[in-house]
């Protein structure tokens, strides 16, 4: 028996990412990210518990240029993935599969992610 001269799956060059598979592979990582971030408060809360010397170095390094970078990261995976996951919810429920709500729902839940994180880069500076 021959086999068919045919790919067994679309070809990487030529398939086109939806955004399902976008945010799909994105809310994976911003899960990832999290766990680095939950290490992070780990850290943070055993320098509180050490003193104020080393809470002073946490806080340092907290607010370094670098540090402000991964927590601005931090907010915005913790907010990406906490509205995908919402998504998610109403997707378990029956709601939003045809491609029209889901690329909306996608977009909705990309837009809600900058909002919410500008919102928490306002707060913590004010």
């Amino acid at each position: 028996m021959s086999t068919p001269n045919r790919p067994l799956s679309p070809h990487l060059q030529i398939y086109r990412p939806q955004m399902t598979s976008i945010l799909s592979i994105t809310h994976r990582m911003s899960g990832v990210a999290l766990t680095a971030g939950a290490a992070l408060i780990a850290f943070w809360l055993l320098a509180v518990a050490l003193g104020p010397e080393t809470y002073a170095t946490a806080v340092a390094i907290c607010t370094s240029w670098l540090g402000s970078l991964v927590m601005i990261g931090f907010a915005a995976a913790l907010f990406f993935h906490l509205c995908n996951g919402i998504r998610h919810l109403f997707w378990d429920a029956g709601y939003g599969y045809d491609l029209d709500a889901a690329q909306r729902s996608g977009i909705l839940v990309l837009v809600a992610t900058a909002v919410l994180t500008a919102l928490a880069i306002f707060m913590a500076m004010g």
